[in-house]
């Protein structure tokens, strides 16, 4: 009861993390500057993969067949669009003129990315490994995009 109460001269826990800052702005930025390296490193070097060979013909693989189509949106051109635009995102983070821009287009681009996923999932004998269930996926996708968003903010 007496960490809730202002008696007897203690003060409650929010009192004290409020006045004392336990947490203070510089940490706060220190903790948003290594967020945002760590998933700068994260995707560019998925953007990188991107243009192995065996991981873009898996990936094109993994694109819903609704979603294939002939010409310069085949799915080899699409897995290589969204190398270059992890590896772009990636880069963005990094910047601080850009890092707000960049952590959007990436909340939206794992949104624009993830019916391939669920596709793979529900496709595990052909994926394999890399075919996450749909539900654990969905929960890392969102953690993902939280992360970049206390990342930028």
């Amino acid at each position: 009861m007496a960490l809730w109460c202002r008696d007897r001269g203690r003060h409650s826990i929010p009192h004290y993390w409020l006045h004392n800052r336990v947490m203070s702005t510089d940490v706060i930025s220190g903790l948003q500057i290594i967020l945002r390296i760590v998933l700068a490193v994260v995707f560019i070097g998925a953007g990188i993969a991107h243009f192995r060979p065996s991981v873009t013909r898996t990936m094109a693989a993994m694109i819903p067949p609704r979603l294939r189509v002939a010409g310069p949106l085949n799915p080899t051109n699409l897995v290589l669009f969204t190398g270059v635009c992890e590896i772009s995102g990636g880069v963005g983070l990094l910047l601080p003129i850009t890092m707000v821009p960049a952590g959007t287009a990436l909340v939206v681009f794992l949104a624009a990315v993830f019916p391939a996923n669920a596709y793979a999932a529900g496709h595990r004998k052909r994926f394999g490994r890399i075919a996450i269930p749909f539900v654990p996926r969905l929960i890392i996708q969102l953690i993902v995009m939280a992360l970049i968003v206390l990342a930028i903010v």
